[in-house]
């Protein structure tokens, strides 16, 4: 080995170490983000670490994700860097310089603040041949586990995939995150194009047509934003929700809304909540979301997790025995997205460690999520052990009904979200469907109030609070 090949030895390992604490980082967002979020803002991103590990520069594609990073997500980047490198670390957000070529259409661009070109800003070929609908082939009916939690928004979804443009037109998906709402729009539009591939089917999320509204308005580029959207046979939208106080890009969704139905086009979209609990979005466009049909999904029962779990197992090629995946699906409750990150730690765990799965080792590579679970109760998961204690719909949880078989355990579970979590009232309320903190306020009143006075009542509450405390 020469000495120059020594000498550069150290920069090398220095590069592997800062690459392995970069990657750590985005597994990590990887487990925490929503799959549409982690690949629309984190995935594309690339990053320079120091030799020393004390900076991380972060490049970025254009001056609107810079803002909208430093925004979001900067703060738990650091501190996820900071908590894997063991020390103090200075982030910097940089535009990401470039050069492209583009010979096939004449373009050449020198150094511009952007990682990649756009479709809509090269003028790409919008035949249906060569349109990209952004879908993954994955996910698809087959691959999605059917339970009662969503078992009527999925037949929605078959329905509107083998009769597009007719009834359910616009479908509104809404729950909680990690509960499948993307994987059924997927699955909608994978089986829409598996049975007329000429059809010009778009999968979007809803930050996406927000960037996509800026970089039109900024450009001038309306006439061509308008063709793109307008002509579409099928709109898969996500997270309708970031709609929210954005006054033209809610303008120009109420205009491709009204096109595409003039057309007989289908719309299907999904949110956190139910379209009349949707918050600074203007009434028009809520009428509009909630004229079609509207359904939920649920987080999963017992069986349904288990059903995921082995499923997702028998995908990675293991075998995953069954008091194992009950051990799983009993301990991890709210959504599919965790419960596969769980199964993730237990597939990792059992290769580095060289062991078969059992309940002992499963119960070895999840103990900080059980031991965080132990400590931490979510408001979600009072609402899902209320309602079951209840025998009423988690979306009654959010709905603006108020018989007094569904309005009682709402004050309840709002009371035990009060009591058990850090939440405050405003949070709280958002949580319920968009309430007021008054509303919350007066629940956790009431309850706390009657709870001194009725035996059955604390009764409850005492059962309630020892389930959720495990």
């Amino acid at each position: 080995m020469t000495e120059g090949q020594h000498a550069s030895q150290p920069g090398s390992e220095a590069r592997h170490t800062g690459q392995n604490l970069w990657q750590a980082c985005i597994d990590q967002l990887a487990q925490e983000l929503p799959e549409q979020q982690f690949n629309t803002w984190i995935k594309p991103l690339s990053a320079q670490v120091s030799q020393d590990l004390s900076k991380v520069t972060i490049f970025i594609a254009n001056r609107f994700k810079l803002d909208w990073i430093r925004a979001q997500y900067n703060n738990r980047i650091a501190s996820l860097l900071e908590k894997h490198s063991g020390q103090p670390i200075q982030v910097e957000l940089a535009l990401a310089p470039r050069e492209v070529v583009v010979r096939s259409l004449g373009l050449v661009r020198s150094a511009e603040p952007m990682a990649m070109l756009d479709a809509t800003e090269l003028g790409e070929d919008q035949s249906p041949k060569n349109f990209k609908n952004r879908l993954n082939a994955n996910l698809t009916f087959d691959t999605l586990i059917e339970g009662t939690a969503n078992r009527m928004a999925r037949a929605a979804a078959v329905h509107v995939a083998g009769m597009p443009g007719h009834l359910y037109n616009p479908l509104f998906i809404y729950g909680g995150v990690g509960l499948g709402k993307t994987h059924l729009m997927h699955a909608v539009g994978n089986r829409l194009l598996a049975d007329m591939p000429t059809a010009k089917v778009l999968y979007i999320h809803a930050e996406q047509f927000v960037s996509d509204v800026v970089k039109a308005y900024q450009r001038k580029t309306f006439d061509d934003f308008k063709a793109r959207y307008h002509s579409l046979d099928l709109l898969l939208i996500d997270d309708v929700q970031f709609f929210a106080n954005k006054e033209r890009t809610q303008e120009e969704f109420f205009n491709a809304f009204e096109a595409l139905l003039a057309k007989k086009s289908h719309i299907v979209m999904t949110s956190d909540t139910y379209p009349k609990g949707l918050a600074d979005i203007h009434e028009r466009l809520v009428s509009r979301f909630d004229s079609g049909l509207t359904v939920t999904i649920e987080p999963p029962e017992l069986e349904m997790r288990v059903a995921i779990l082995i499923n997702k197992a028998q995908v990675e090629g293991i075998n995953l025995p069954e008091e194992v995946a009950f051990f799983v699906a009993k301990n991890v409750r709210s959504n599919v997205r965790e419960l596969e990150g769980a199964l993730r730690k237990i597939m990792a765990y059992s290769r580095f460690n060289q062991k078969e799965i059992s309940i002992q080792l499963a119960r070895e590579s999840l103990r900080d999520l059980l031991s965080i679970q132990n400590r931490q109760i979510s408001v979600e998961n009072i609402q899902k052990t209320v309602a079951d204690y209840y025998k009423i719909k988690i979306g009654d949880m959010y709905s603006k009904r108020r018989p007094a078989n569904i309005a009682r355990p709402r004050q309840i579970a709002m009371y035990l979200a009060k009591e058990l979590t850090q939440k405050s009232l405003p949070e709280i309320g958002e949580l319920f469907g968009g309430r007021d903190h008054t509303t919350v306020l007066h629940a956790v009143r009431k309850i706390g109030g009657e709870r001194q006075k009725m035996t059955e009542l604390n009764q409850q509450l005492h059962v309630l609070e020892q389930t959720l405390k495990g």
